[in-house]
């Protein structure tokens, strides 16, 4: 449950940001010079009153020091201590330092709890435009969820696509079985004592398709209805794996049809070697493929 929470707050963040950023907004005062901490602090209650379940709010100064004691609106309580907690390390701090901007944090375990939470953060200006304060929301992930409920319609969608992506899965990998059957039968029955090695090289195109096929089930399989999401890893590596196989179970084919137009019809040899050149597009493509993907990864790590 707690993985597939996760994945739907993946799916749902940049929604629940900005409802978040909207309650926020019309909450708290911002780019005015008489902003404290306690007029702060009673804009929070009234935001509080607006998010469903836990929450807890806390403000920062400009260099990420905590200057106000953790309030709890929703159970009534105060937790004391904090003051003057060194919080610039933090995530969420730093992405609102870099941005200027709200930042919702992903997910991370409670200090003093197994529940996830995330971490709601909005800069505070003065009238020049310079960073004063930092209002902070810690809330629940399962209460965040709840902000945004997907409509009947919406569920019903997630429902049939699931059901959809399995029927195909299932029969995909049915096919690959079946060439993987016939790859393996091919190999079991050949007259090796007769120098023919064209089963075996049709057994090796069809262990490689069905090998093909097998990593694309498995990839969306996991991705689509399991709901496990690799970030900017899973769709690349699986594309990268997919097009492999089908390049080498092409090259294999054509350095099979270049044998048997040389011996039997050399009139027709442009064909396999056409074959051929498609191929090295192909890898080339592939490799131009692989070149952007790691660019556009390194960028944003």
């Amino acid at each position: 449950m707690t993985i597939r929470e996760i994945e739907e707050f993946k799916s749902m963040r940049s929604r629940i940001l900005a409802y978040l950023s909207y309650i926020f907004n019309q909450h708290l005062s911002n780019f005015k010079d008489d902003i404290t901490i306690e007029s702060l602090m009673v804009e929070c209650k009234k935001i509080s009153n607006e998010i469903v379940g836990y929450d807890s709010f806390f403000i920062l100064d400009e260099s990420g020091y905590q200057v106000s004691d953790r309030l709890l609106f929703s159970a009534n309580s105060t937790v004391s201590g904090e003051m003057g907690e060194d919080r610039s390390f933090r995530s969420y701090y730093k992405e609102v330092l870099k941005q200027k901007n709200a930042y919702l944090s992903y997910p991370y375990p409670g200090a003093y709890s197994s529940n996830l939470f995330v971490t709601m953060a909005v800069p505070i200006f003065d009238s020049e435009k310079t960073l004063k304060f930092v209002v902070c929301c810690d809330i629940l992930l399962s209460d965040v969820l709840k902000l945004i409920n997907p409509s009947p319609i919406d569920r019903a969608f997630r429902q049939s696509s699931r059901f959809s992506y399995f029927l195909i899965n299932s029969t995909l990998f049915l096919i690959a079985m079946i060439l993987f059957y016939y790859g393996v039968r091919s190999i079991l029955f050949t007259d090796f004592k007769v120098h023919d090695t064209s089963k075996i090289l049709e057994s090796t195109i069809l262990l490689t398709l069905a090998l093909a096929i097998v990593d694309l089930t498995k990839a969306y399989f996991e991705e689509e209805i399991l709901g496990y999401h690799e970030k900017n890893a899973t769709n690349s590596k699986t594309m990268i794996k997919f097009l492999s196989s089908i390049i080498i179970a092409l090259a294999i084919e054509a350095l099979m049809l270049v044998f048997k137009f040389s011996m039997t019809l050399p009139e027709k040899i442009v064909y396999p070697v056409t074959l051929i050149g498609v191929i090295a597009f192909l890898v080339i493509a592939l490799g131009y493929y692989i070149y952007i993907t790691n660019k556009a990864s390194n960028e944003e790590t």
